[in-house]
């Protein structure tokens, strides 16, 4: 029996384009999206359209990763970031704003753009099927896409009032050409002090590039300036299971003895938060 076309994919069809074609509108048929080419992209039934095809560049988050950021992120830890995401946003949006959130995951900071603008849509973008299950599900107005951050972006040009790209790859040409000339993005990153106290005891985990700022204002500056940042920085306690959550929610966990963190006294108590916020305006 053919998928229906979701309400959120609805509301954002007229966003994208063939990604074979990169210039054809995708219409709906038969529970699947299609060109006027011919070129054709399923519907799964968890909500959102499969545009990917060949080789992605990554499988982006397993089932397990997913599931232990659905728990995570339900313990409240992340909201201060998730307002501070969704605040600028709204500054610099119109009512009726568009927001393409680039490797959205569960798409938890999407949904919290939305609820601030409530007549906004959205789209999020990532390569995790288990990760789009969830977007798809994220909320009423946000419509999800399998999609590879590193490839031309299956959208139109300037079609964005608001890019969001929150601890996820970059890709800032295509991030300039779908965003409005009045649109913004919004890069949230790690400082150094980012689970600092989580970090000393697993050092398995990534740790935060002391050159990552220079890196990202070398990639961004050809096309883009810096209109406001913001700091966002606290203390999140944890519990013994929110801490495994939060190791085993991040790549990081594959390389992690599971038997140190078996150790009741191993894992801190609390954590650190500390990001860094920009909004930037397209040159």
């Amino acid at each position: 029996m053919p998928v229906s076309l979701p309400p959120s994919l609805e509301l954002s069809l007229d966003l994208l384009r063939c990604p074979t074609c990169r210039t054809h509108r995708l219409h709906p048929d038969r529970g699947a999206l299609r060109c006027p080419a011919g070129h054709t992209f399923d519907i799964a039934r968890h909500g959102y359209a499969g545009l990917l095809t060949g080789t992605r560049a990554t499988s982006g988050d397993d089932a397990a990763m997913v599931q232990a950021r659905h728990r995570f992120l339900a313990t409240g830890a992340y909201t201060p970031l998730r307002k501070a995401v969704a605040r600028l946003a709204a500054d610099a949006a119109p009512e009726q704003a568009t927001a393409v959130d680039v490797g959205c995951g569960t798409g938890y900071y999407l949904a919290g753009v939305l609820d601030q603008l409530p007549g906004a849509r959205g789209l999020g973008l990532d390569t995790s099927v288990r990760a789009l299950r969830s977007a798809a599900r994220a909320h009423h107005r946000a419509a999800a896409v399998a999609w590879d951050v590193f490839r031309p972006f299956p959208l139109a040009d300037g079609v964005a009032d608001v890019v969001l790209d929150v601890f996820a790859p970059r890709n800032p040409s295509e991030f300039h050409r779908v965003l409005r000339p009045t649109g913004r993005l919004i890069v949230v990153r790690p400082t150094g002090r980012h689970l600092a106290e989580l970090r000393g005891r697993v050092p398995a985990l990534v740790t935060v590039d002391p050159a990552k700022e220079q890196r990202l204002h070398r990639a961004l500056d050809p096309f883009f300036e810096a209109a406001v940042t913001e700091q966002v920085e606290y203390p999140a306690s944890l519990n013994r299971l929110d801490a495994l959550d939060l190791v085993a929610m991040t790549p990081s966990a594959r390389h992690v003895n599971r038997a140190d963190l078996n150790d009741d006294g191993f894992l801190p108590e609390q954590v650190t938060v500390s990001v860094l916020a920009t909004a930037y305006r397209p040159r």
